[in-house]
């Protein structure tokens, strides 16, 4: 079984780097929205049944069933998204809404993967309300409430997968375009060692005061936040520094993870990049994404001042002092070390906010500007290996956004297909009373 993991690693690592190549590509050139996402999917499903087992338990010591799943769900999910890239022009122009018998069979594929996939990467709760949302769309005309006309399965599989409103829809194109730009922009900067940077500053900033560690924790996460807007790679980029100093001090081990865990996460409102949530605002909203950032900086602020109070007075109630003076690095050499990863991040905000780039436009650009800054400075300058390694583990960071997405898009489809949206708020105005 060690040799199977083997092989999934090596498979999933080609992958990965494969994607984020692509979705470079992708960045500076224009696709067709249903090739890009459709790809997009593929590649991110993929990789997911590559990592993640049918059960927990299996993760390290994969069963024989567990294996074959595997395998079968990765070729499920190339078969179903390759075909939907390579046919979706002849669908669209000769058979819109009279699917045939193997648009039906892909169709239902992916929607099953999708349904799976989200179940793997954040449990039961949402691939359940979806498939209850597909419940509704085949059998909701039989409901007394909040009834409609009726949908076979032929036409709920058609909206949701030979459309642009359902699985390939503009919540997959957020994933697809933008958001997968920004992650794999984090990414880089993280194995470019900006996230060490950026700790030795918050450490020679904060370190020396009443609990100093745990307040290097919540700059530090802030700070990191900032570039990479996803809460996963923010604990792991700066929780290994942070949660070792803090026990050290005298914080418990629970309290300690609690303090990064929670950093960590409002990473994803700190402006400029924020999380994936962002990007759903500015494509739900339709308001520039440089409004949403802005609109950002108060709570981000005020989320990071509460925690920081509330760590002050957890000190000051165990009577924790900060680090000592020698263990501290200068913050003129911290500068001077690493002044030069926060060109991109500045870059970033002239390009949304001053040039009012798009994000993906944006994004790219900044990208091949962080490569070409990190190589500048050995202490950030990245060999062949380690950029290899940043692409795979922007991929792989990406996936989890990519399959919510598309299991958000069954939900949209159903709503637009249904009318239930227009028949609830409807009948909230009615409840009301006007």
């Amino acid at each position: 079984m060690q040799k199977v993991m083997r092989v999934f690693g090596t498979a999933s690592a080609l992958i990965a780097v494969i994607m984020s190549i692509w979705q470079l590509y992708t960045g500076y050139s224009t696709w067709p929205a249903i090739h890009q996402r459709s790809l997009h999917l593929t590649f991110a499903l993929a990789l997911l049944f590559l990592m993640f087992p049918f059960r927990k338990r299996d993760d390290q010591k994969p069963g024989r069933l567990d294996t074959i799943l595997r395998i079968l769900f990765v070729i499920g999910s190339m078969a179903a998204g390759i075909y939907i890239f390579f046919n979706y022009t002849t669908i669209a122009y000769t058979r819109t809404g009279a699917p045939n018998t193997m648009d039906l069979v892909m169709g239902t594929i992916m929607i099953i993967l999708v349904l799976e996939g989200t179940r793997r990467v954040i449990g039961l709760a949402m691939p359940l309300l979806t498939f209850l949302f597909l419940l509704y769309g085949l059998f909701g005309d039989m409901l007394p409430v909040l009834s409609h006309k009726g949908y076979d399965f032929k036409r709920i599989v058609s909206q949701m997968y030979l459309s642009q409103e359902g699985i390939f829809g503009s919540v997959l194109g957020v994933s697809a375009t933008f958001v997968f730009l920004f992650i794999l922009f984090g990414s880089i900067l993280k194995y470019s060692k900006a996230g060490d940077i950026i700790i030795n500053l918050a450490i020679a900033l904060f370190g020396r005061f009443r609990g100093g560690p745990a307040k290097v924790a919540i700059v530090g996460s802030g700070m990191f936040g900032s570039i990479s807007g996803s809460a996963v790679a923010n604990v792991v980029g700066t929780g290994t520094f942070t949660i070792p100093m803090m026990k050290k001090i005298g914080y418990s081990p629970r309290f300690a993870a609690a303090v990064e865990a929670t950093a960590s996460t409002g990473g994803q409102i700190m402006p400029p990049l924020m999380g994936a949530g962002a990007f759903l605002m500015v494509e739900f909203a339709r308001t520039p994404y440089w409004q949403i950032a802005i609109a950002a900086v108060i709570p981000a602020v005020l989320y990071y001042l509460t925690l920081f109070f509330a760590v002050d007075l957890r000190s000051a109630k165990q009577g924790l002092t900060g680090m000592k003076q020698e263990e501290l690095p200068s913050i003129k050499q911290s500068l001077k070390d690493g002044w030069h990863v926060f060109i991109p991040l500045l870059a970033l905000i002239i390009f949304l906010i001053g040039f009012q780039w798009s994000p993906t436009k944006a994004g790219f650009w900044t990208i091949i500007l962080t490569i070409f800054i990190v190589s500048l400075r050995k202490s950030t300058r990245m060999d062949i290996r380690t950029f290899l390694k940043a692409l795979e583990n922007g991929a792989k960071d990406s996936v989890e956004v990519a399959v919510i997405c598309a299991c958000a898009g069954i939900l949209m489809g159903i709503i637009q297909l249904t009318g239930v949206g227009v028949v609830l708020s409807s009948a909230l105005i009615q409840f009301a009373a006007g």
